[in-house]
């Protein structure tokens, strides 16, 4: 009897050692798989506010233009993380606003613009300090007291480096680079831009997101096996 007791409490040991661990996997692989164009926002905000500046609207239509920008920039990376590309000016207004499906009318000021490359993808956390803010000329821009909203995009080509680019405005929340019908009518198949409800298609991720399956699956296939 004493024997069961025992057996029963080393069960129920084990069944919770390997709940906690389930948990952890889920929490590990939820992080891993979300938008870094979004975490990179955020990663801008507290920078800010670091400094005791307001922090900036997370703009998705801004975001959706800035992913253009470097979809137009492929095979302009230099070796010091630099973007030797420049779009016209009217680009904005004639290509990656009706791409994104920006309303016209609501097209803002650009305030500022950061972009840069590597030749693999970097975490957000890294991409700010190595390839977009490495001076104190694009910590100003991040700083600017003008900005009042901000929209990030990123992608990766085949065979080929990642590029990111941040935008600024200072238009009104809702009421700037406002997305047709919510976004909706948006056909993005690569890349990452922030704001956005669509997931994320930045390769890096699907290789996490196996693995994190994997360790899941594991998991409970032990738990089974202890009950």
């Amino acid at each position: 009897m004493m024997m069961m007791t025992k057996k029963k409490k080393l069960c129920c040991c084990v069944w919770n050692l390997l709940l906690c661990h389930l948990l952890l996997a889920t929490v590990v692989c939820s992080k891993h798989h979300g938008n870094p164009a979004n975490d990179l926002v955020e990663i801008i905000n507290q920078n800010r506010t670091a400094q005791k500046l307001p922090r900036l609207n997370d703009s998705p239509g801004l975001g959706c233009m800035a992913l253009q920008y470097v979809e137009l920039c492929k095979g302009n990376c230099s070796g010091n993380s630099a973007v030797n590309c420049k779009p016209p000016e009217d680009d904005f207004t004639e290509v990656f606003a009706p791409n994104c499906g920006v309303e016209l009318p609501t097209i803002g000021t650009i305030t500022g613009l950061i972009v840069g490359c590597q030749s693999k993808y970097t975490e957000p956390s890294l991409a700010f300090a190595d390839v977009l803010v490495k001076d104190k000329k694009s910590l100003s821009v991040v700083r600017n007291k003008s900005h009042s909203e901000v929209g990030v995009g990123l992608i990766g080509f085949h065979k080929g480096p990642f590029f990111w680019c941040v935008l600024f405005s200072n238009g009104g929340t809702n009421s700037s680079f406002v997305l047709e019908d919510r976004g909706e009518g948006i056909k993005q198949k690569k890349g990452c831009y922030s704001g956005s409800a669509f997931p994320c298609n930045a390769g890096h991720r699907s290789a996490v997101l196996f693995n994190c399956v994997i360790t899941l699956s594991c998991l409970f296939i032990s738990m089974l096996i202890q009950i």
